[in-house]
């Protein structure tokens, strides 16, 4: 029976958690690690799990809290929105990262969800730290950390991509890493952050790790035992540039120049290595884990989620990856006990989409799946609103499953917006492949509960989202005819790992329970007794978190 008194309940609630053994309503660790597996299905963890050694994902598990049903709440399961719904703890629709790019119906421009134009590259000649969180419209479980020690502890975001580093680390963050590739292979920021790189990047750039990384690319165990995943060679993977076939092994020092130089290591394994590699020289380089105020260091492996594109989630190059990223967390744990003390940091492992298997694949054993020409579904739509209202230039823009109407070209003309919507989704539901839609005023007027269309209700965002909003079947994408993506509000896009792990954290699972992807902020938030993020609509984990009996 939980023992409480009427006063340290009240105070349990205002912190949003229940009290430790000591009384104290929160825990402290000295270090809290976030880590999002770009593109992991839950399944991952079930389908490996015999090929994983100890001290990665079976630490995590085995000594942690696994969320067995976690999935996302809305649409669409992309990379930048599912960052920013981790940390955030909401949807798009209120933190406003309704894609990783989107048509600005304001400017009549497709934007990017860290682009920032106001900013210059640090780090680098080019372009690419021309970015921030500022389209980011909440705060972040780390921003609430900032303020709540007075910026005393530390917010570092790590990540090969920029939005895996920035939108996670939120706005007040004292740093967020990004690798920047093709023939510099070096980690960059931006002035959002800072003028000039910290020596310990400096150094760590100029130690040639990205070069010694440009080596073959061969599975980590014989091939022939990699009964998990399917043929190595087969017609639904895609090809590195400079190969005949899609197998083992990669050659990278010879593909590099037809690749892109050092973007090659996105896709693969050593992308992750370096990324570890990084994060460990970014513990040591801002001392963090290193007093008693709490430090956060936000950290996305996104190569998972460029191998899954490139060659499938049944491909041996995607089994390789995993079991070669539970050797980079066995790494990164091991070094954490070292570095900041067993039992004084916390870890959370989730991941920011899952993704469907490639639907060629799918064809060939009789599964329903398919391709949407999202080209001739323009033509259409756009010819379609001209025959319908004799109106050129009514649809400004068609993208992610949104189409969008110029209303000014509508008002010009003296036409109902309402209808204009009404009669859009009335035509495009007679269109093949297209599963339901609805108009925005929809979305305005009615709130679902059915699951898919609440998840779609959840990612509409009133200011930036479009005039209709529709969705394929299942199965069906907008993509080529090798390697996997995401984006839909089903299972396989949705159901992804959700484990807690170290101080605060007691041993267990939740298999009936549904948890979502924006229940993390809170949980990590109330463990810490911080306040939640401002835009927070998901609730605690309570049972993962050690309460006193």
């Amino acid at each position: 029976m939980r023992k409480f008194t009427a006063a340290l309940f009240m105070i349990c609630v205002a912190f949003g958690t229940r009290a430790q053994s000591d009384g104290t309503p929160y825990v402290k660790p000295k270090l809290v690690v976030g880590i999002v597996v770009d593109q992991m299905r839950y399944d991952y963890l079930t389908r490996f799990w015999e090929r994983y050694g100890d001290g990665g994902f079976k630490r995590l598990i085995n000594e942690g809290f696994n969320c067995k049903n976690n999935h996302f709440n809305y649409i669409p399961t992309y990379t930048g929105p599912g960052h920013t719904s981790v940390y955030t703890g909401t949807t798009p629709s209120m933190h406003g990262i309704i894609g990783n790019n989107w048509y600005d119906k304001e400017n009549d421009k497709t934007i990017y969800c860290a682009g920032d134009d106001s900013q210059q590259s640090v780090g680098t000649t080019s372009d690419a730290g021309k970015m921030s969180p500022h389209r980011m419209k909440t705060t972040t479980v780390t921003d609430q950390l900032r303020l709540a020690t007075q910026l005393r502890g530390k917010v570092i975001g790590v990540a090969i991509k920029d939005r895996g580093a920035i939108l996670p680390a939120g706005h007040a963050a004292n740093a967020a890493y990004w690798f920047h590739g093709k023939d510099e292979g070096k980690w960059i920021t931006s002035s959002y952050y800072m003028d000039k790189l910290p020596e310990w990047v400096e150094k760590f750039n100029n130690s040639g790790k990205a070069k010694e990384y440009m080596t073959t690319w061969n599975t980590l165990y014989d091939i022939d035992t990699y009964v998990e995943s399917g043929p190595d060679d087969n017609p639904y993977e895609g090809k590195f540039k400079g190969e005949k076939t899609p197998t083992f092994p990669h050659e990278l020092k010879k593909l590099e120049k037809y690749n892109g130089g050092y973007d090659l290591l996105k896709s693969t394994p050593y992308g992750n290595n370096i990324t570890t590699d990084f994060a460990l020289a970014a513990i040591d380089g801002e001392d963090l884990g290193k007093d008693d105020i709490t430090d956060f260091l936000t950290l996305s492996y996104s190569c998972t989620d460029y191998v899954g594109h490139k060659f499938g989630v049944n491909s041996k190059e995607a089994q390789d990856t995993y079991l070669r990223l539970d050797k980079d967390l066995a790494r990164l744990l091991s070094e954490l006990d070292k570095k900041v003390g067993k039992g004084e940091y916390t870890v959370f492992l989730t991941a920011d989409h899952g993704a469907v298997h490639v639907p060629s694949y799918l064809q060939s054993l009789k599964i329903p799946g398919g391709y949407f020409n999202i080209l001739d579904f323009t033509v259409h739509v756009k010819n379609f609103a001209k025959e319908k209202y004799g109106v050129d230039g009514l649809i400004s823009n068609i993208s992610n499953n949104q189409i969008f109407i110029d209303h000014k070209v509508a008002k010009e003309h003296d036409l109902n917006i309402r209808h204009l919507q009404e009669d859009l989704v009335e035509e495009i539901m007679q269109y093949k492949d297209v599963e339901k839609a609805y108009t925005a005023s929809t979305f305005v007027n009615v709130e679902f509960t059915e699951r898919l269309t609440a998840l779609l209700q959840r990612g509409y965002n009133q200011k930036r989202s479009g005039d209709v909003l529709y969705v394929l079947a299942p199965s069906v994408i907008v993509y080529s005819k090798t390697g996997s993506t995401h984006g839909s509000g089903l299972n396989y896009d949705t159901h992804a790992p959700f484990l807690l792990y170290g101080k605060g954290i007691k041993k267990g699972e939740s298999t009936e329970k549904e948890t979502h992807i924006n229940d993390i902020a809170p949980t990590i938030s109330a463990l810490l007794g911080i306040a939640f993020p401002s835009g927070a609509t998901g609730r605690p984990v309570f049972e993962a978190m050690e309460i006193e009996d």
